[in-house]
C-alpha cells in the first residue's frame, strides 16, 4: 500500500481561506439576525410602515383642508395592574392643526409599578402621515400605590394626506395604544413621567 501524500502548501492555503470564508459568513449571518428587529423598528418609525407614527420636534408649517376623526383606543396587557382610558373617544381635527388629548391612567394596585406603552395607528398607510409631538409613550411610566395620571400626547396630520393616492379617501384615523408591565426594576426608575 503506498502512502497517501499530503497536501501541498497551495491546497493547504486554499482550504484555509475557504474555511475562513464559511467562518465569516456564518459570524455575519447571525449579526444580521441580531440587527433585524432594531433595523426593522428604525424602518418602521422613518417610514410610518406597518402603522408608526412619526416623531416631530415642531408644529407643522402649513395647514390642509381636509378634516378628519381622530378616534382613540387604549389597552393593558393583563400582567399590568392599571386602568387606562382616553379622556374622549375622538376628535376632529384639520390636517396641519396641532392637537393635545389626555389619556387617564391609575395604578389598582398597592405597590408601585412601572408600564410602558407600545402604539400605532390604523390604518397602517396614516402612519407616515400621523406626527407626534409629545406622548407618554416615549418612555416608561411610574405609578405608586393607588396613583392618577392624566397623560399627554400632542401631535398632527401631515397635510399631505390630502394628496396621497390611498389616504386622500380615508376619513378616519385610529391612535391605540396598549401598556405593558417594563422589565426595569422599580427601584431604578424616577418617579415622574417624561414628554
Amino acid at each position: 500500500m503506498m502512502p497517501v501524500p499530503s497536501p501541498g502548501p497551495d491546497l493547504q492555503s486554499r482550504h484555509r481561506r475557504v474555511a475562513l470564508t464559511v467562518l465569516g459568513m456564518v459570524v455575519g449571518m447571525i449579526g444580521m439576525a441580531y440587527a433585524a428587529v432594531p433595523l426593522y423598528q428604525a424602518f418602521c418609525r422613518a417610514t410610518g410602515f406597518g402603522g408608526v407614527p412619526q416623531i416631530a420636534t415642531t408644529e407643522s408649517a402649513t395647514r390642509g383642508q381636509k378634516v378628519m376623526t381622530i378616534h382613540f383606543d387604549a389597552n393593558i396587557a393583563s400582567d399590568l395592574p392599571w386602568t387606562f382610558e382616553p379622556e374622549q373617544d375622538s376628535i376632529r381635527l384639520r390636517t396641519g392643526e396641532t392637537a393635545t388629548v389626555f389619556y387617564k391612567v391609575k395604578n389598582r394596585s398597592s405597590r408601585t409599578t412601572v408600564g410602558l406603552a407600545t402604539y400605532n395607528v390604523a390604518p397602517e398607510r396614516s402612519g407616515m402621515f400621523f406626527n407626534k409631538i409629545a406622548c407618554f409613550c416615549f418612555s416608561e411610566q411610574t405609578l405608586g400605590p393607588g396613583e392618577t395620571m392624566d397623560m399627554p400626547v400632542v401631535f398632527y396630520i401631515d397635510p399631505a394626506v390630502e394628496t396621497d393616492e390611498i389616504m386622500k379617501t380615508q376619513d378616519s384615523i385610529t391612535l391605540s395604544y396598549t401598556f405593558y408591565a417594563a422589565k426595569t426594576p422599580v427601584a431604578s426608575t424616577k418617579g415622574k413621567p417624561a414628554l
